[in-house]
């Protein structure tokens, strides 16, 4: 059960009701969220979210943020990102990449360097292509160049587990073995194309133990989805 657009700390109360009748039905509860919390609402969220997703946008660079999301900078959504893990909710970073104003190699480099230093090396690290949309229409997609550009920046920080987003078919979609580089997960999109863990989750070419929570049915069928353009 996620709960995401829009932020959904905004209705934390409702949110709650319905994690708890979640749980009840044995779902996992996540949330989609910009981490702009105050640390009274993380108290009371972080204790019953099974995973969030924490979305930067431009790195979490200061100017970025205040020009365009009226945030005077990133240290709250750090410190709900960190207070969230030791709450002991699975965390995920996204990073949308605005070409020609949110696209600093030196902010992605802060940004993955405070991931690997608070949240831990096997914190998946996502970079996400924009696309143009209702206020933010003066600027193009994301090339896919400056996202594999950022994606070697962010793996020389020392994380384990870097995807690109809204690129489908790319093969830095796929799910990599730290070990031996070996594919464990082939997606596509938002489908999963091919599952290569064995049932403890270890890599069935190196052995190495891949942090994944769940499993895929013996009997999967994977969904070949035709990329939008």
């Amino acid at each position: 059960m996620t709960f995401t657009y829009n932020e959904p700390t905004i209705f934390a109360e409702y949110a709650l009701d319905v994690i708890h009748d979640a749980h009840k039905a044995g779902l996992f509860a996540n949330f989609v969220t910009n981490g702009y919390m105050t640390p009274e609402a993380v108290a009371v969220l972080g204790p019953n979210l099974d995973a969030v997703s924490v979305d930067f946008k431009g790195s979490g660079e200061a100017g970025f943020l205040r020009k365009y999301v009226a945030a005077k900078g990133p240290d709250p959504i750090f410190d709900s990102a960190v207070a969230l893990k030791r709450m002991g909710s699975h965390v995920e970073i996204t990073d949308l990449i605005v070409p020609e104003v949110g696209e600093s190699v030196e902010a992605t480099q802060t940004l993955a360097r405070f991931v690997r230093e608070k949240l831990g090396p096997e914190t998946p690290f996502h970079l996400l292509r924009f696309h143009p949309d209702y206020h933010m229409m003066e600027f193009p997609e994301t090339p896919v160049a400056t996202l594999e550009k950022l994606h070697r920046v962010v793996k020389a920080e020392g994380l384990d587990f870097v995807y690109l987003g809204n690129v489908w078919g790319h093969p830095l979609e796929h799910t990599y073995c730290p070990g031996c580089g070996a594919v464990v997960v082939r997606r596509l999109g938002f489908t999963i194309q091919s599952w290569r863990l064995d049932k403890e989750n270890c890599c069935r070419k190196c052995g190495r133990k891949i942090p994944i929570v769940g499993s895929l049915p013996e009997n999967y069928e994977p969904t070949f989805a035709t990329p939008i353009p």
